[in-house]
């Protein structure tokens, strides 16, 4: 009887914690980039991806920012990019020097 009502108020528990909002992420996520969600592109072009490329790269240097100090142009780098330096920095040794990692990266126009 006892394991029974153990498992019910688990089996309560799991459908609240399920019911329940899910986490969106780190709340500093730009609404501009959701607003692109399910959208497909012509190509880069494209006005509407040049507005969500802009929004992420917006977006990748403020966190860059504040997670490492970091300050990067948005207008510098792709999107692509800033997402593979955001993962150079978070793997580099503290004492290494971020500027041979920066020049891997192509300059974009």
């Amino acid at each position: 009887m006892r394991s029974v009502l153990i498992i019910l108020i688990l089996a309560l528990a799991c459908t609240i914690a399920m019911a329940g909002p899910a986490p969106s992420g780190p709340k500093e996520m730009a609404s501009r980039i959701y607003a692109y969600e399910g959208t497909l592109f012509t190509g880069p072009q494209d006005p509407e991806y040049k507005d969500y490329d802009l929004a992420l790269r917006n977006h990748l240097t403020r966190r860059i920012h504040k997670r490492f100090g970091i300050e990067l142009d948005p207008k510098t780098y792709s999107g692509f990019d800033l997402l593979e330096i955001e993962s150079l920095i978070r793997f580099k040794k503290s004492n290494e020097p971020l500027d041979p990692f920066l020049r891997m990266f192509p300059k974009t126009p």
